[in-house]
Order: structure tokens, then C-alpha cells, then sequence
């Protein structure tokens, strides 16, 4: 099955939205594999099922566009686990000393692994693709998020177009996603007569891309345009992760230049995180997630601004902070060696957090009324 059969395919349709977060995507891979071999059972299905003969929408940013790509592109969630665990060093491949003035890491071990990953001639249009698919980048050029599918109907993709989407490399978009500054080197990408300049989709308002890829689903200016209700649309998120950084010994003149360069981008994404999140609670039914904070709980089993709701939403994430750590049965895990996005010599504490997360939260109940294969 190809992508463009998904466009108008009968039965519910299943979303699967993957976040940014570094070498912390190890952690989501736990959580899709305890999905994978769940979903193979109460379907019935044969050892070659994958995720991609499940959903029909696969949505992601930064590290979340690695793995959606590959989940699209019909791999196995265990090849995608071997790529980060044997391949997590190349993809923080440290650069020369003197690039590491402008980023820590360089990016060319990275494209080499997408290529041969998700095939170097193999672009967003390719019928090879098995699942519509979504990735959110940054233009950096017009200062403004760029989340691109392939759905055939949206306006820039028509093969008419010369700055058509889906002429575009696969692997060049995934890697423009995943460009966090500092982190790594900006990815220029030539889209018709312009050349611009791409940064990571996590600075964006959609490092969470859930909400996001339900509008793209349902908005007719999308291209797509499929009905929305409780029954009719599910949609999945799957976190790497979260840190809430309080400091009750923070003093205003501690607060200086310094300081707020390093805190105000991780807060403003942590913001985008809870609101996309809260979005989702609000206008889908929440079938399972963490409490977002102290006042509005869960929001599961409660009234919302209108019923029936919008879709199905079911959240999966981790908090990894002491407490958190500890309440998954993990307090030997020092916070500080799973929090970093860079941690790849952690890789192991990453993959038994995303374990012990996928044992305690994923539920067949949660997909009551779409356990049926795309």
C-alpha cells in the first residue's frame, strides 16, 4: 500500500505523533515497540506487520521526523531501535574545533546515515512511502514554521508547481528538521528558484506536532479534509520526555543575559509541549496521559468546551525528573544523564525509561474502536 491509497481509504483513521528531543527519541522507540508487538496481537497479524500497515498519518519533529520517516517508509520499530543504539555517536558527531564556535556537532556522518537509512533518490512524494506523512522544519529565510506533508491535495504540492514539496529529498528535509542550532549546522535546501535556510521544527510552536497534525488531517485548506468525532479519528502522541526545571533558590539577579540565552528556548518549547498537549485533552477525548499540572489534572473523564469531541487522543510520555524517575521504578537513574539531548552515552538509561513507560502505559483499551489494520 502506498501513501496516496490512505487519501481516501474507508474505516477510522489513526494518527501517530512523535516529539523532538535528541538522543532522547530512544525513548519513544520503547514505547512504538511495546506498540508494535500489541497492535500485531489484537490484529491478528502475521511477524512482518509493522506500524506503517496501522496508521495513516505519521507525524514528526526533529528526532520525531527521523523515526516518523522510517515508520512511514515501512521499517520495523527494532531496526529503528538498532539505528540509535549502534548509530547514536554518529549522529553527534563531534565537529573541528573551530566550527564548534557556530555548533558542537557536525552533520555529515548524520546525512550519510539518512541516505542510506531512508534511501538517498527517495523524496516526500515517493510512492514507496506507506503512510501519509508530516514534519514539521523552521524556515529560518522567512522566519516561519514549515510544517510539510505529502498530501496530495495541499497547495504545495501540486506537480504543476515548480517549487512542488514533493520533488523534495526525504532525507534532506528530515535532517533540515532535526538541525537544532548550536547543536548542529543549519540544512539549505534548494525549493524551486529559492534557497533557504532550515533549522530544527522543535523552535517552533510544534515540537509536539499532535495538534498540528490533526488540523492537517481535518482542514480542508490542507488538502486532506477527513471527518472528525471520537470515532472517526484517533490520534497518538508519543513523547521523549519531560523536565520540569524548578529552582526555588533562583534569585532575580541571578537572571542576567547569560542565563536567560540558555533558559528562555528550552521554556518556550516546554510552553509549546503543554500547550499542544492541552489542546489535544481539549477538543479530542483523552483516553490516558499525565496530569499536566496541578490545576487542570488530566483532564480525563471531564467536561470540555464541546461534546462530542473533535477525535481520540491518547498520550504517552515520561517525566524525568527525580520523582519521575523514581516513580517508574528507576531511581538508581541520575536525571541529569537522561534530560541532555545529547546523551549518548546514556543511551541504556534512555531505553530502560522508555521500557518501563511502555509496561505501565501502553493499554489495548486505549485503541478500543480502532483496532482495525489501515
Amino acid at each position: 500500500m502506498s501513501y496516496l491509497d490512505r487519501v481516501t481509504a474507508p474505516g477510522p483513521k489513526k494518527l501517530l505523533a512523535l516529539n523532538g528531543g535528541g538522543i532522547r527519541g530512544v525513548l519513544s522507540l520503547e514505547v512504538l515497540a511495546r506498540l508494535e508487538v500489541m497492535l500485531r496481537r489484537e490484529l491478528g497479524a502475521g511477524d512482518d506487520f509493522v506500524l506503517a500497515d496501522y496508521f495513516d498519518y505519521v507525524a514528526g519533529t526533529s528526532t520525531g521526523a527521523i523515526i516518523a520517516a522510517g515508520v512511514a517508509r515501512g521499517m520495523r520499530v527494532d531496526a529503528l531501535r538498532e539505528l540509535y543504539a549502534l548509530h547514536g555517536e554518529e549522529m553527534f558527531d563531534r565537529a573541528s574545533l573551530l566550527r564548534q564556535f557556530r555548533y558542537k556537532y557536525d552533520s555529515t556522518r548524520l546525512q550519510g546515515m539518512l541516505q542510506d537509512t531512508l534511501g538517498a533518490d527517495v523524496t516526500l512524494g515517493d510512492e514507496r512511502l506507506r503512510t501519509l506523512l508530516m514534519m514539521v522544519l523552521r524556515n529560518a529565510t522567512t522566519d516561519s514554521p514549515w510544517p510539510l506533508s505529502n498530501t496530495p491535495g495541499a497547495p504545495y504540492n501540486d506537480p504543476g508547481r515548480p517549487d512542488c514539496n514533493l520533488n523534495l529529498p526525504l532525507w534532506q528535509l528530515v535532517r533540515a528538521s532535526a538541525a537544532a542550532p548550536v547543536f548542529f549546522p543549519p540544512e539549505v535546501v534548494p525549493v524551486g528558484e529559492h534557497a533557504f535556510v532550515f533549522v530544527d521544527g522543535g523552535l517552533t510552536m510544534y515540537n509536539n506536532p499532535a495538534f498540528q497534525l490533526f488540523l492537517q488531517a481535518t482542514l480542508p485548506a490542507y488538502g486532506l479534509g477527513w471527518p472528525t468525532g471520537e470515532e472517526n479519528l484517533l490520534v497518538v502522541s508519543v513523547g521523549t520526555g519531560y523536565a520540569p526545571k524548578a529552582d526555588d533558590r533562583l534569585r532575580p539577579d541571578q537572571m542576567n543575559l547569560l542565563y536567560n540565552a540558555a533558559s528562555a528556548p528550552a521554556a518556550l518549547m516546554a510552553a509549546a509541549l503543554h500547550e499542544q498537549d492541552l489542546l489535544c485533552r481539549v477538543f479530542g477525548r483523552c483516553r490516558h496521559g499525565d496530569p499536566l499540572d496541578r490545576e487542570v489534572g488530566a483532564l480525563i473523564g471531564t467536561p470540555g468546551v464541546l461534546e462530542p469531541r473533535l477525535f481520540t487522543y491518547v498520550s504517552y510520555d515520561a517525566e524525568l525528573t527525580e520523582s519521575g524517575l523514581a516513580a517508574l521504578g528507576l531511581p538508581d537513574i541520575d536525571p541529569a544523564d537522561v534530560q541532555r539531548l545529547d546523551s549518548v552515552a546514556h543511551i541504556g538509561d534512555l531505553q530502560r525509561v522508555g521500557m518501563k513507560l511502555a509496561e505501565r502505559a501502553v493499554d489495548r483499551a486505549h485503541f478500543d474502536g480502532f483496532l482495525t489494520a489501515a
